[in-house]
């Protein structure tokens, strides 16, 4: 009876951080090794994190990473016979990219085995093929004690249906008939996505009578957050562990008899057929992506302008969980045009989170610039211009302070308003990273009312969550001066931006919905005239910050759309 001590290692590794990487897994596999495992696996390109973009281009880059890969054996000579299972790029000589996307199992300073990964994804936030040549199509398995180990890395594994690639690694593996299949792995999370993993990697446990161990990365990078989630499946039981979402965790099971079982050979609780609900989900994964942003950038505070506006309470919100309330700095900077409430409400959401206030009006500011404009172009500001001119002047004043402290600026816009180009280039678009940016208006206002419900108490002013949304840059203005309701707005959007992309739970009351709306003449109309807004503002979100990443498709990497074309 084949039997496996190993531990999954799910850490929270930073891009080109070589030595600071190889230390984690050192620490990871003297945990593994004092808990009895004979295998401890990482997650897909954990030397150098994934992703490494363009930096894999660079000679310097690559001399580090021969470095780090000697000094990855050495690390390994010091936990005697356990074998790490470690993702890393491999260097190859034979026509066509420099380099693999590559497996490595090393024992006791050897490398004992070599594997390279076979379907490489480009589409969505993925561009694998740009800097990858695929491995041959070769089933890569190892004999460990009295296991035979099958190995693959991400994508190999999720063509079992064989609906996106010719080739499918895992049949290939199959026909080797290992005892268990391990496959490393860089997933980004989004809405969804943890469903779609169980039910895949089920499905392709019992097609193939195959126990399979699935390892994820941990942490933000840039746009993407990776939840870790890291499983085992098994053909009868389906998914029958899971690790920590949004936490590194080193958790060491038991392979018996084609059993998975804990360390100490006791049955497994079971795993919830469900995840975290959706709010939660959004708050668990923005604050990760924050937190791991700003330390990875070097920032310990971040600078929000406070509108007293929902947008800016829930960034601010956020902000202060994932940061600790000390680092949080909002300012205030009311306009002619500003209600008595905008400030006010702002005050009270600043005593609220015990973040620090600071007002800056902008009316002497902006009435200098006015003066300005007529004195040289013979006419006043007005209209529009005035309008931006005044989002123009709070985003100065923000990056003054950003400049001055050395805060992060955090930009407050929302996905409904950035695919209409509801927002002000050079204005409320300015900052060094995006919150709510893949988030709706409609989900602006329940997750803000999940982190009252989650704190226990009124964290962000009921008054804020039910005024009526305004840019307060023109007399009495209200979003719906210029947009549809945002309901009706979230329901087009969703469609027109997500599609069939949309999370299970979504898609059908979405569809629905549209459906509804699409089948009258000033639906149609509607759906005309929002369609043509995401078209003319695609410039606007191309030149916005990086937004951190909650459904499957967001703006930035995942949705690449031309500028100048002809749309219609």
């Amino acid at each position: 009876m084949p039997t496996l001590t190993f531990s999954l290692a799910q850490l929270d590794f930073t891009i080109g951080d070589f030595s600071g990487n190889v230390a984690l897994m050192a620490d990871a596999a003297r945990k593994a090794a004092a808990e009895g495992a004979q295998l401890v696996v990482f997650s897909e390109l954990a030397l150098t994190a994934y992703a490494p973009g363009d930096l894999l281009d660079e000679p310097d880059f690559l001399a580090r990473l021969d470095d780090a890969l000697e000094k990855l054996l050495a690390a390994s000579r010091v936990t005697p016979g356990l074998a790490w299972v470690v993702g890393t790029p491999l260097k190859r000589t034979a026509p066509g990219k420099a380099l693999a996307n590559g497996l490595l199992v090393v024992r006791d300073g050897r490398v004992a085995l070599a594997y390279a990964k076979q379907l490489l994804p480009t589409y969505n936030v993925f561009d694998e093929r740009r800097y990858f040549e695929p491995g041959p199509d070769v089933a890569a398995t190892l004999e460990i004690g009295d296991t035979k180990v099958g190995f693959l890395i991400c994508e190999d594994a999720w063509n079992d249906e064989g609906k996106d690639y010719p080739l499918n690694p895992l049949d290939r593996l199959a026909a080797e008939q290992p005892d268990i299949v391990v496959t490393i792995n860089g997933s980004p999370s989004n809405i969804g996505k943890r469903e779609q993993r169980h039910a895949l990697f089920a499905a392709a446990s019992r097609n193939h009578g195959l126990p399979i161990v699935y390892v994820n990365q941990v942490g933000g990078h840039d746009q993407l957050i990776f939840d870790g989630a890291s499983f085992v499946a098994t053909p009868v039981g389906g998914v029958v562990f899971e690790a920590e979402r949004f936490e590194e965790e080193v958790a060491t099971l038991r392979f018996h008899d084609g059993e998975f079982l804990s360390a100490s050979g006791r049955a497994l609780p079971a795993v919830p057929a469900s995840g975290l609900p959706v709010m939660e989900f959004y708050r668990r994964q923005i604050m990760l992506g924050l937190s791991d942003y700003a330390r990875r950038c070097g920032f310990k505070k971040v600078v929000v302008g406070s509108s007293g506006g929902i947008d800016s309470a829930l960034t601010l919100a956020l902000a202060a969980e994932a940061l600790g309330p000390e680092n949080i700095v909002a300012v205030t900077m009311p306009s002619r045009f500003s209600s008595i409430g905008s400030v006010g409400d702002s005050a009270v959401l600043a005593r609220n989170l015990g973040i620090e206030l600071y007002e800056h009006p902008i009316r002497d500011l902006v009435a200098t610039y006015e003066n300005g404009f007529n004195a040289a172009f013979g006419e006043p500001i007005r209209g529009l211009a005035l309008e931006n001119l005044q989002a123009r002047a709070r985003g100065v004043i923000l990056m003054e302070y950003s400049n001055q402290y050395g805060a992060l600026l955090l930009t407050t816009g929302n996905k409904s308003e950035i695919s209409v180009g509801y927002c002000t280039l050079y204005g409320d678009t300015n900052g060094g990273l995006g919150l709510i940016g893949d988030l709706y208006k409609t989900e602006v206002f329940a997750l803000s009312r999940h982190v009252n419900n989650v704190a226990g108490r009124e964290l962000i002013p009921l008054a804020i969550i039910d005024k009526p949304p305004s840019a307060e840059l023109a007399p009495d203005q209200k979003d719906t001066d210029s947009l549809p309701p945002y309901p009706v707005l979230d329901t087009i959007l969703k469609i027109l931006i997500e599609g069939e992309r949309l999370s299970t739970d979504e898609r059908d009351s979405v569809h629905a919905d549209y459906a509804r709306l699409a089948a009258t003449a000033d639906g149609a109309t509607l759906i005309a005239r929002v369609r043509r807004m995401i078209w003319k503002n695609e410039y606007k979100r191309r030149q916005a910050p990086p937004i951190l990443r909650l459904r499957p498709r967001a703006f930035g990497s995942g949705r690449q759309m031309p500028i100048a074309a002809k749309y219609e």
